[in-house]
């Protein structure tokens, strides 16, 4: 079983940074899928004042340029050291928050400011911080492990989304030369070996760094030998299953199928859902209401207000502002027999 030329084109997503790809390198590879999108986004480092499009994805970024999409940038997550939020300059929205996207990628370092043109929304912020989070905290899914905290009292600690398919006693490790004796768990992301002496001698395979497997004559006899990509060092790993008849080519067959249904819809283990999105502007129209009113008759001891104000015929004329100590204020002289308090008490 070898990996496919299709599949050596596919490793770099998460893994590099690219400008102005092709259109078939912006398409979501198999196991990718879209976080979120915004439509108004600013690379204000390398493209001030020129709004484009950012895509968020499960394993890196996309910044497509508005007036000419092969203007763009592919962000890989496995290349992001840091992000932060500092103040930028952009032309199109002046002083502002931005997002500083630290990188390191064959040997290069780079930085990517991104800039929200959408007023009073954080999404920016929020969404490619937590995805970069769980995409950085789910790394056993995607990268292998030796000598790692994935057994507890004999038993394979699941993953979110993984499922055990099988548990295999038996299995020798022949890193070694004399070998140690084991047990393999076969799951639906990854192959894991333990020592049953020693929980913490044990090695974590991602389907995804698995280069091939081969059965092939070793100094234990037939072995099973996997060997893994450059990405994850190149390691050859045998495996000696006891009894060789007629087992080894049972386990052969079970990793093989697990290997070719991962391969169909890769699991990456990054888990995200957006929960706030911008509302859309029909959401925000609220119906008109006209309110119902009811006009009551005040009885006789009542008067309006502005007829006993103007009770000399002075409606229209101001008069001299005199300090009135109940209100605190100056206000126009009141006609005679009228105060404050009786204009207050009026309904």
């Amino acid at each position: 079983m070898a990996v496919t030329d299709r599949e050596k084109e596919e490793d770099w997503y998460d893994r590099e940074i690219r400008f102005d790809v092709r259109p078939a390198q912006l398409e979501l590879r198999r196991g990718e899928f879209t976080i979120d999108t915004m439509d108004s986004v600013e690379d204000t480092k390398g493209n001030n004042g020129e709004a484009g499009i950012l895509h968020v994805t499960n394993l890196r970024m996309m910044w497509l340029s508005k007036s000419s999409h092969r203007t763009n940038l592919s962000i890989g997550y496995g290349c992001i050291v840091n992000i932060n939020i500092r103040t930028a300059n952009s032309r199109l929205k002046g002083q502002t928050q931005a997002l500083f996207v630290l990188t390191k990628f064959n040997g290069s370092r780079f930085e990517f400011i991104f800039t929200n043109l959408a007023k009073e929304s954080p999404r920016l912020f929020t969404t490619v911080q937590a995805v970069f989070r769980a995409y950085d905290t789910s790394k056993l899914y995607r990268d292998l492990k030796l000598r790692g905290a994935v057994i507890k009292d004999k038993e394979l600690i699941l993953l979110p989304e993984e499922k055990i398919f099988n548990k295999i006693p038996g299995v020798w490790n022949l890193s070694a030369d004399q070998g140690n004796l084991g047990t393999f768990f076969l799951t639906n992301v990854r192959i894991v070996w333990f020592a049953n002496l020693a929980e913490n001698f044990n090695v974590s395979i991602p389907y995804i760094q698995i280069k091939n497997i081969k059965v092939r004559e070793s100094k234990f006899g037939p072995a099973l030998v996997i060997h893994t990509k450059q990405r994850s060092g190149s390691y050859v790993l045998g495996f000696r299953v006891d009894p060789p008849v007629p087992k080894l080519a049972i386990v052969m067959k079970e990793i093989t199928s697990l290997y070719e249904t991962y391969s169909t819809e890769p699991i990456y283990g990054v888990q995200y859902i957006v929960e706030e999105q911008a509302p859309k502007l029909k959401d925000l129209q609220v119906q008109r209401v006209v309110d119902d009113v009811e006009i009551i008759d005040n009885d006789e001891a009542n008067y309006d207000a502005l007829a006993a104000y103007c009770t000399d015929g002075s409606q229209g004329v101001d008069r001299d502002p005199v300090y009135n100590d109940h209100l605190g204020l100056a206000v126009e002289t009141l006609p005679e027999n009228l105060t404050i308090e009786q204009l207050w008490s009026v309904l």
